[in-house]
């Protein structure tokens, strides 16, 4: 069975899954999964000499169980209740993973149909941060101390990808992030389909 799949990465609180959710709302036969469900328990979270827990590494997520979850929805593709739109595309599933890290993972690369990658500028990332409630909470200087060389690190690292990103700026408006990939995976599935 055809099925499309969607990488949203990008950095914290680049607007990853408020994409996600309006494109699933919006495609058909549509599923997400999401990076930040495959945390491991804090107790098994390293910790650098700063004292500083280490969440924005590969190694804090269960990667394993992620890519379980990928593969069951790939040998039996959900159908969630989305709208009657893109007829022409209607009968293939689409599953969305969206998360941080999710090009820096190998075992990935060969699933993507289209890959999107969020940025926006440090100071927007900071303030962004800075509002949403985090368990545990960030400590003071963990957004300088952590959280951002591990984004620099690991975008640094996406250079070497060969595959197409499509790099969305995440200052823009909800709608228009929605509009420019909700057209394009329209165009995509439309070519997927032979139409």
């Amino acid at each position: 069975m055809k099925t499309f799949v969607i990488g949203i990465g990008g950095v914290t609180n680049g607007g990853k899954t408020t994409l996600a959710k309006n494109l699933q709302k919006h495609l058909p036969n549509c599923s997400i999964i999401s990076q930040d469900d495959f945390f491991k328990p804090e107790s098994e979270i390293d910790t650098d000499e700063n004292g500083f827990l280490q969440y924005d590494v590969l190694e804090a997520l269960n990667m394993e169980k992620m890519m379980s979850a990928v593969s069951c929805w790939m040998e039996n593709p959900g159908h969630s209740a989305g709208p009657v739109a893109l007829e022409s595309a209607q009968g293939v599933p689409i599953l969305i993973i969206e998360g941080f890290l999710l090009f820096n993972y190998r075992p990935l690369d060969t699933i993507w149909n289209r890959s999107y990658f969020l940025t926006i500028p440090y100071e927007e990332c900071k303030r962004r941060r800075s509002t949403r409630v985090y368990e545990p909470p960030d400590p003071p200087g963990y957004f300088d101390g952590h959280v951002w060389p591990m984004y620099l690190k690991h975008r640094q690292e996406m250079n070497t990808i060969t595959w197409e990103i499509v790099y969305l700026d995440g200052t823009r408006s909800e709608e228009d992030l929605f509009s420019q990939v909700y057209e394009d995976v329209k165009q995509e599935l439309e070519k997927q389909n032979g139409l």
